[in-house]
């Protein structure tokens, strides 16, 4: 399948009612944009120690299988998103000392990389963890992997309209 469509107008667009719009793209690709799974996972995600982040990855979790129940693979990829975000931001701030990953130059591009701490943040490391045993269970899921074969299988061929402006797709 294509990367993920940057394009859309995501804020206006609901990809439970449109589904041959959504493409998983790589890793955490449109995690924050796509609706309405967007404003059902985001309440539960947290990562700000190990406490949070278990409370966080097990709610996610049962999302992601209630999603799988419904046959939900958007549903199911967004909430794997998620838990992976867990993982990615909390390894950030266990190696990077307020989670600034990257410089940042005067016109306000990303800069050079920084160097990582000198330590490693603990607590953030431990829920770094958490979220990756619930991200490492998710992938090899069995259902999941269907869903996501058909969901390729129906939508691989099927074009992103591009839009013109805020209301009306080109065709």
């Amino acid at each position: 399948m294509s990367g993920f469509p940057y394009t859309l107008p995501y804020k206006r667009l609901d990809l439970r009612k449109l589904p041959h719009l959504y493409r998983p793209g790589k890793g955490e690709q449109g995690v924050l944009m796509v609706e309405p799974y967007k404003s059902e996972l985001l309440p539960n995600w947290k990562f700000k120690d190990p406490q949070s982040a278990r409370k966080s990855s097990q709610r996610l979790r049962i999302q992601f299988d209630e999603y799988l129940e419904q046959g939900d693979f958007i549903g199911a990829d967004m909430a794997r998103k998620f838990i992976q975000m867990g993982f990615t931001r909390s390894r950030r701030y266990a190696n990077h000392k307020g989670g600034r990953k990257y410089a940042v130059k005067e016109d306000g591009t990303r800069g050079e990389q920084l160097p990582r701490s000198d330590v490693e943040d603990p607590v953030k490391a431990e829920s770094a963890q958490i979220f990756k045993n619930v991200l490492e269970e998710i992938k090899v899921d069995q259902k999941y992997a269907q869903l996501r074969t058909e969901f390729e299988k129906k939508y691989a061929n099927t074009p992103i309209p591009i839009f013109k402006d805020e209301q009306n797709p080109v065709k």
